[in-house]
């Protein structure tokens, strides 16, 4: 096992149930976690708690609850907690318009941060909140960008059917100036420089992390599992979100490349639909299309465009905050436990992780993020394989083992990898 001193462990506070209701356990909830950690009698393990995520209020000129959340920040605080984690949303803080930043509730929350004595974790939220687990508010995009996906909603990612998704703009077109004149790297780019020098007096001191969101929930993946309507349920293997315009033009060009032209008109056709399990479909059952020359060239293209999009967003992060001393860079991965116990590990190709039984799809994340000196903070390890249902192959254990192996076998990695356990504190 690696070393755990320099790793971070971040919970999910339950939401206030009323507008200025206090959580008189939040603390006490926290101490326990604390004392609880399996890892903390051999290290200290610095813990953040995820703030609500309606912290700030939709117009984003003010705190919700401001009371209660002062209260609680002190309640954190006095339990041992390192600091808080909070969004910040694209959907509040440049909803007004392309560059028009409003950062005031945020200030107000940084602020208070600061006068208790907590770090600040900052996630860049350029994703829609709503559609996944735990999202119990909506925050879309913000209208402006939502204006250019209804103009085109070829911006958005979209799955065999022509299902489209709203959750964040496809990356297909992250190169490509379709949201009024700017690409939506410099979008995101622009925020985070924007967000940097509003908040240049708390950098390294208050705010000692930018967590750069990278796809739907913030974590670096394709939205293959969306919960939304009920498209989705657990197990599901998901589907594949290749078929906007955008996609399917590189898809086209990969084929081309490589003399298969035919390879580059759609994706699996026998992949199965969201709800399906692997043995359900042509593809991922156990000796599948997954395993074919045709599956490995279309999996190597779907998984090289997600690293692509990681690769163009982290270079535009450290752009911005590498004059932060103090400032850390995390990337979130998402923990995709279902179905790992087969071969083709089908919900994780689907959401970007060319992960199979004989195909490593962690250490090229790894090594993107360590050219980076990114931190990969990762999802479900507080699973345990006994908890989840044992028919559909879940292995939370197995997995979380595998990618530490492949952080820690980068061999120039700098940076630690960082635990997210997704779990609500509550009553």
């Amino acid at each position: 096992m690696m070393a755990l001193q320099l790793q971070t462990m971040t919970v999910d506070p339950a939401p206030a149930q009323a507008p200025d209701a206090v959580k008189p356990d939040l603390a006490m909830a926290c101490q326990a976690l604390v004392e609880a950690a399996p890892e903390a009698e051999h290290a200290d393990v610095p813990v953040f708690v995820m703030m609500p995520l309606d912290t700030v209020r939709k117009d984003g000129n003010s705190l919700n609850r401001r009371k209660a959340v002062e209260a609680s920040l002190a309640a954190l605080k006095s339990a041992g907690v390192e600091g808080i984690m909070v969004d910040v949303w694209w959907g509040i803080a440049e909803a007004d318009g392309p560059g028009q930043y409003n950062f005031n509730g945020y200030m107000e929350l940084m602020e208070m941060a600061k006068k208790t004595g907590l770090k600040v974790q900052a996630v860049m939220s350029f994703h829609q909140c709503g559609g996944n687990v735990g999202d119990s508010v909506t925050i879309p995009l913000p209208g402006w960008v939502l204006e250019e996906m209804d103009k085109d909603q070829d911006l958005a990612y979209t799955d065999r059917s022509g299902r489209r998704n709203y959750e964040y703009v496809s990356l297909g077109c992250d190169a490509m100036p379709v949201l009024k004149g700017r690409t939506p790297i410099q979008c995101y780019a622009d925020f985070m420089r924007a967000f940097r020098d509003h908040f240049a007096t708390f950098m390294g001191n208050t705010i000692v992390e930018i967590q750069v969101g990278m796809g739907p929930a913030g974590e670096l993946r394709y939205p293959s599992y969306p919960e939304s309507d009920g498209t989705w349920s657990f197990p599901g293997i998901g589907e594949f979100q290749c078929y906007d315009r955008f996609m399917l033009s590189s898809l086209k060009a990969a084929a081309e490349a490589v003399g298969k032209p035919e390879w580059g008109n759609a994706g699996p056709g026998d992949s199965g639909s969201y709800k399906d399990w692997p043995e359900d479909t042509g593809f991922f059952r156990r000796e599948g299309g997954w395993s074919t020359e045709y599956g490995e060239f279309f999996m190597s293209w779907y998984s090289q465009m997600l690293l692509e999009h990681g690769e163009r967003i982290l270079s535009a992060a450290t752009g911005v905050f590498t004059g932060s001393p103090g400032v850390k860079i995390s990337v979130k991965v998402a923990g995709i436990h279902w179905h790992y116990g087969t071969r083709s590990h089908a919900a994780e190709l689907t959401a970007g992780y060319y992960n199979t039984r004989s195909h490593d799809g962690y250490a090229p994340i790894a090594r993107m993020l360590a050219r980076h000196g990114a931190v990969l903070n990762f999802t479900c390890v507080e699973m345990r394989d006994h908890e989840q249902p044992q028919d559909a192959q879940c292995r939370p254990e197995a997995l979380v083992q595998q990618v530490e192996r492949e952080a820690e076998g980068v061999a120039h990695a700098t940076q630690p990898l960082v635990h997210e356990a997704a779990v609500a504190l509550t009553n």
